[in-house]
C-alpha cells in the first residue's frame, strides 16, 4: 500500500501522475465509495495509468465548522487508506487541509490540483460530489472542465439499499441506533472500532466472565447495548460478546466498552484490540442481583456463539 501525506503545493512522485483520480472524504469507505474505486479502476485500465484516491486531513468540514457540526469519523485515516487500497486504489494521497486549499475556487482546484499536481487523464466522482471554495462546484461543472481539456469523466450514481442512497451520514445514524447488522449491509463489511485494553473494575473475572475494557477509540462507538463481535487480537480472530454502556446493576453510570472473549485465555492489558460488530443481542439493563446478571451473561454468550458461528 502506498499512502502519501502532503500539501497541495508539493510535487508528486511520477508514479502517482497520469492516472484516474477520484477525490473525496471517503469516511467509512462504504459500498458507494467502493463503486467509485471500481469505476476508477476501469478508467485506469483504459488509459494505462494508476488509480489515485485523494482525500483530506483534517476533513474540510472539521476545519470550517470546528465544533457544532463536527462528526465523529467512522474510520481512522490509516484504516481509510487501507480500505481504499483493498477496494482497488493503487495510491492514496492525503492532502493537508489548509487555508490555501480551502480558498481555491472550483476552477482553480481543477487547474492547480487535478491538472497540474496529478496530471490526471481521467476523473471519477459520485453524483453528489462538491468541490472548491464554498463547495460550489458540482459534477456538471467538473464534467465541463474535463471536456474542455479532453479528460475522461465518469459520474457514479447513488448506490441504493432499501430505497435510499448509502452515505457516511446514513451509516452514522444506523450505528447511533445500534443497528450494526444494517451497518454491515451499507459498508459491505462489519463495522470496526479499535482501542487499547485498560484496567477496569475486574468484576467480570469474579463472575466467571472476564472482560477486556477498551479505551481510546477515536471513531464512532455504536449505541449502548450488548453485541456479538469478532475480536482481532495480534492478528488472530476470536468470538466475543461486547457490552457498551454503563453497568447499572452495580450503580455505575459511566459509558464503557467491555468485551468477553470466548475460548480465550491470556493477558491483554495495554494491547490494541479491534471489535467487528456482527449483531445486536439486547439492550443494557439493570438486574435484581448477581445471580440474575450471571444467568443473563450465560445467555449472552450462547447467543453470541450462535450468531457468530453461522
Amino acid at each position: 500500500m502506498t499512502t502519501h501525506a502532503m500539501t497541495w503545493t508539493d510535487p508528486l512522485p511520477p508514479e502517482l501522475t497520469g492516472g484516474a483520480v477520484t477525490v473525496g472524504n471517503f469516511d467509512g469507505v462504504h459500498r458507494g465509495h467502493q463503486e467509485l474505486i471500481r469505476t476508477a479502476r476501469q478508467a485506469a485500465n483504459r488509459i494505462g495509468g494508476p488509480v489515485v484516491a485523494v482525500t483530506f486531513y483534517p476533513p474540510p468540514a472539521a476545519v470550517l465548522y470546528p465544533k457544532p457540526e463536527k462528526a465523529i469519523p467512522l474510520t481512522t485515516l490509516e484504516d481509510r487508506a487501507r480500505l481504499l487500497v483493498e477496494a482497488g486504489a493503487d495510491h492514496v494521497v492525503v492532502l493537508n487541509t489548509d487555508a490555501g486549499l480551502l480558498s481555491l475556487s472550483p476552477e482553480a482546484f481543477f487547474e492547480d490540483v487535478i491538472l497540474h499536481l496529478f496530471n490526471a487523464r481521467a476523473m471519477v466522482e459520485g453524483y453528489n460530489f462538491r468541490f472548491g471554495r464554498g463547495r460550489c462546484g458540482d459534477t456538471q461543472l467538473i464534467r465541463t472542465l474535463c471536456d474542455r481539456v479532453g479528460l475522461s469523466f465518469a459520474e457514479v450514481p447513488a448506490w441504493n439499499i432499501a430505497g435510499a442512497p448509502v452515505s457516511s451520514s446514513r451509516i452514522r445514524d444506523t450505528l447511533n441506533a445500534g443497528a450494526v447488522a444494517e451497518a454491515t449491509r451499507l459498508l459491505g463489511r462489519p463495522y470496526r472500532i479499535t482501542g487499547k485494553v485498560v484496567t477496569g473494575a475486574q468484576r467480570g473475572r469474579t463472575l466467571g466472565f472476564p472482560t477486556a475494557n477498551i479505551d481510546g477509540v477515536p471513531t464512532l462507538v455504536p449505541a449502548v447495548g450488548v453485541y456479538a463481535v469478532r475480536v482481532c487480537v495480534r492478528g488472530e480472530y476470536h468470538l466475543g460478546a461486547a457490552n457498551i454502556g454503563p453497568n447499572p446493576t452495580f450503580g455505575e453510570t459511566a459509558r464503557k466498552i467491555e468485551v468477553h472473549l470466548l475460548d480465550f485465555a491470556g493477558d491483554l492489558y495495554e494491547q490494541p484490540l479491534s471489535l467487528d460488530f456482527v449483531a445486536r443481542l439486547r439492550d443494557t439493563r439493570p438486574f435484581a442481583g448477581v445471580d440474575e446478571l450471571v444467568h443473563q451473561l450465560q445467555q449472552d454468550v450462547l447467543a453470541a456463539r450462535a450468531v457468530l458461528s453461522e
